[in-house]
């Protein structure tokens, strides 16, 4: 792979506002970028040329984003510890948590604790990881709701042994239907079932921030190591590209990737405020 400079097409008077923090594809190819700015949500078609931007006034530290089947847009706020759901036109449809209030999720408050990423299974249910802050004041779990937003389960809390967190950044559902979880500063990846059960880690050096995982790959961005990693589908390190710095191919925080259609890797960069863009090296 290579990086592109100049990746994403602006009409004149436009830019990305404020810093990128995450990126999805919608069914149709479409690339959203989700950035701590106002406006906050930005629409490019399969050529990266801009389409739209929308989402004023919606979030206040804005952190993941996903796209279900259906095309409803999904996003995490570790500010304000809610996810939001909007429909493909960004009316909000759903909200968990309670906007400015962290805590726990119980009959009675229905509190997240700065909410990172969320995974749709393939049924519907909702995986939500929070916990963003490290050390003692975070509470690093992963959520299962239904559809309809009642919670089902949660497993994790703070800790090194298996099934514990310490960050919780990244989700991604492997074939198996298993859930992969970025386990940040304890520098692993763990993989549950769908009822939280463990079954393995995959240990790595460094920050593993978020993961893509497809048919025959898994992409991985690796934090303020400013790497893209290429991973066989049991999470074994095949190629690595990228390094730390502000030019093309370099990153001050690799933060959340999302693969294309067509097989090229978009990478949110958190402390860059960019999105870069690698394609493959043609032969």
């Amino acid at each position: 792979y290579v990086a592109v400079p100049e990746p994403l097409i602006f009409p004149a008077g436009i830019s990305l506002a404020g810093t990128a923090a995450s990126v999805a594809f919608d069914s149709k190819g479409h690339l959203f970028v989700l950035t701590r700015g106002n406006p906050s949500l930005f629409e490019f078609d399969n050529n990266g040329r801009f389409i739209r931007s929308f989402g004023e006034g919606l979030f206040t530290r804005s952190h993941g984003l996903r796209i279900d089947p259906e095309g409803n847009i999904w996003t995490t706020d570790v500010g304000a510890h809610t996810v939001l759901k909007l429909n493909p036109q960004g009316q909000v449809l759903m909200i968990l948590g309670t906007k400015g209030q962290r805590g726990d999720w119980n009959d009675s408050t229905h509190l997240l604790n700065e909410p990172t990423d969320i995974a749709i299974a393939r049924n519907g249910d909702i995986f939500i990881a929070q916990g963003h802050t490290p050390g003692a004041n975070g509470d690093a779990r992963v959520l299962k709701f239904n559809k309809t937003g009642m919670l089902i389960k949660s497993w994790g809390g703070k800790g090194k042994d298996p099934g514990k967190f310490d960050v919780a950044h990244g989700l991604a559902f492997d074939a198996k239907g298993q859930l992969w979880v970025t386990d940040r500063e304890n520098q692993r990846i763990q993989i549950f079932d769908r009822d939280g059960k463990y079954i393995k880690e995959v240990k790595f050096a460094g920050l593993p921030c978020s993961l893509d995982i497809g048919s025959q790959n898994i992409y991985m961005v690796n934090g303020f190591a400013g790497q893209v990693l290429k991973l066989d589908l049991d999470g074994k390190v095949l190629a690595a590209a990228g390094k730390p710095g502000n030019g093309v191919g370099e990153f001050g925080e690799a933060h959340v990737i999302a693969v294309s259609p067509r097989g090229d890797i978009y990478v949110a960069d958190s402390i860059n405020a960019a999105v870069q863009i690698f394609v493959k090296k043609s032969k």
